[in-house]
């Protein structure tokens, strides 16, 4: 099975490389070939019993999705995205990406199915910023898009694309709406999200943190690990048990910014929880405002999708997986 898995070199996508490069196969299918595409250059795993080529290419550039799919890959993974705030902050560069890569990525399966039949398995990450407000205590499967930001507004247009393409048999698409992935590894990025990470990823090896919004702020979480098993899981689920509704709520964690703090706490102690420091940022916090905070996954549970237990899991995941089990600077 050839798997392609375009933007691979950021943190999801080289996550769901060492993965697969470890357990050689998704579900009961084995892989024979991995395929890495990203606008930089992507590291190759050492230990694939499979070949793996890469490619450096902007998805929403002309000719790049045609040379991707003409290799016909049996599961293609798009992680490709830029992050929320930057969406926001740049209007054109957001739906040039988020929304004119995907066009052309699904585009461009459909014409080489004109050529022979041809319809692969597409995961596609999606986000609960495709949800806006006003908001239930608990958002179910039924709960309408409606996006506040350019991001989710991408992101809604995506997934209608990709449920009308396999409804029309031209791919086998499987969208999955991701939680916020907590504790991201490596540096603070543009999007919105990240003080969620930032307020313990710093803390965590000694270093001050940036808090922007307030204690009570609530929002959804999983962990990388359990991010990565999302998508190997939607690579994998029988499309027939999906039916029509191709896009997914999954399961997280629904925590306060303070029970973030209090998971911290529990780890590293107050010296820890201390080099947190409060600045307000209105920009954020409206951002922040306008997404979810809790759901009822009913139908992703049914399906098989797991997520963390508990946000110690999501911690205690960080630093086994990041800190090789050990905490501080």
């Amino acid at each position: 099975m050839h798997t392609l898995i375009i933007g691979a070199a950021g943190m999801i996508g080289r996550k769901l490389t060492a993965r697969l490069a470890a357990d050689g196969a998704i579900g009961s299918r084995g892989i024979t070939r991995l395929t890495l595409a990203d606008v930089v250059e992507t590291p190759t795993p050492a230990n694939a019993g499979f070949a793996v080529d890469t490619v450096t290419g902007d998805l929403s550039s002309a000719g790049v999705a045609a040379s991707l799919v003409s290799a016909r890959p049996d599961v293609i993974f798009d992680l490709a995205s830029i992050v929320s705030g930057d969406a926001e902050a740049n209007m054109e560069k957001g739906y040039r990406i988020n929304l004119d890569g995907f066009r052309l990525l699904i585009d461009s399966i459909r014409a080489e199915g004109t050529k022979t039949p041809y319809c692969p398995r597409l995961v596609f990450t999606s986000s609960i910023a495709v949800f806006g407000t006003p908001f239930p205590a608990k958002i179910s499967d039924e709960f309408l898009l409606a996006p506040l930001t350019s991001y989710g507004t991408q992101k809604a247009i995506c997934e209608l694309l990709l449920a009308d393409y396999s409804r029309r048999g031209l791919l086998d698409g499987i969208g999955i709406r991701l939680p916020t992935i907590c504790i991201r590894p490596g540096k603070p990025n543009l999007a919105a999200s990240g003080c969620f990470s930032n307020i313990l990823r710093e803390p965590l090896v000694g270093q001050e943190a940036v808090l922007p919004v307030a204690d009570d702020v609530r929002h959804w979480f999983a962990s990388p690990r359990a991010a990565v098993g999302f998508l190997t899981h939607a690579a994998s689920i029988d499309s027939a048990a999906v039916g029509s509704r191709r896009n997914l709520n999954l399961p997280g964690i629904s925590a306060t910014i303070g029970e973030e703090i209090a998971a911290l706490r529990r780890f590293a102690g107050e010296r820890a929880v201390a080099l947190i420091r409060r600045e307000p940022n209105e920009t954020v916090a409206r951002i922040i405002a306008g997404w979810p905070q809790d759901f009822d996954a009913k139908r992703a549970l049914a399906l098989g999708f797991r997520a963390d237990a508990s946000f110690d899991d999501i911690v205690r995941a960080h630093i086994e997986d990041e800190l090789g089990g050990r905490i501080g600077g």
